[in-house]
């Protein structure tokens, strides 16, 4: 398939909105552009490795694609009996982190925080447009306390995650990849870490000798609900 030109983030309303459309159209989603690439996306071939993948996929007996999938998923792995984690690996200054996948909606490139008069503070950075959506956006190293604090004009990406029905922004430093780990190699917390009367980490990846704060998920979002909302 040919490549797209998503003039969009580049020069539209996702980009530096440099494009002299957008005096006429206002946003991109009303371009013609933004129109046929859409549709080009949606009437394009088939790839003949989805459809074999998808074609064994619905073969296979219903028990062993339950099982196939909750493997996927990072549950536990019916060959070996383990329990396999899926983590999203990022960096605050210079100390490095992970989140469980299954809270991680996507990856995406800083935008404008729009400011809450009386609201935003070292924690709460204010709101951002995230594909037509008006999420809270945190700052996470204020949050955990970390000594070196991000600088919003130099952060690379952006982590859009979600508990239950709600979702957050967390800008980040650097994005590094997701990664699988037993939950048998997690490591125990630092004491100097454990006693923290905040502490939010559950065990230690060892990922490229570097060590992983592995975020309790539940304990961090139930927090940011009691604290910002």
């Amino acid at each position: 398939m040919d490549s797209i030109d998503d003039c969009w983030n580049q020069i539209g309303v996702w980009g530096d909105r440099s494009c002299p459309q957008l005096e006429t159209v206002i946003h991109c989603r009303n371009c013609p552009v933004y129109a046929t690439a859409g549709r080009n996306l949606l009437e394009r071939d088939v790839p003949i490795e989805y459809l074999d993948e998808w074609t064994a996929t619905i073969a296979t007996p219903l028990d062993e694609a339950v099982k196939t999938l909750n493997f996927a998923e990072g549950d536990r792995d019916s060959a070996t009996g383990s329990n396999t984690l899926s983590v999203i690996l990022f960096r605050l200054g210079d100390e490095q982190f992970a989140l469980s996948v299954g809270v991680l909606h996507e990856v995406t490139h800083p935008g404008a925080v729009h400011r809450l008069p009386h609201r935003t503070n070292d924690s709460f950075l204010g709101l951002i447009n995230i594909r037509g959506e008006i999420l809270m956006t945190l700052s996470l190293s204020h949050f955990l306390g970390l000594k070196t604090v991000e600088n919003s004009s130099s952060l690379s990406r952006l982590l859009v995650v979600g508990h239950h029905d709600r979702k957050w922004v967390f800008p980040v430093d650097e994005v590094h990849r997701i990664h699988r780990v037993e939950a048998s190699e997690l490591k125990a917390v630092p004491v100097v870490v454990s006693q923290s009367s905040e502490s939010y980490t559950q065990g230690i990846i060892d990922w490229q000798s570097k060590k992983v704060n592995y975020l309790d998920a539940d304990l961090l979002f139930y927090t940011l609900e009691r604290r910002i909302l």
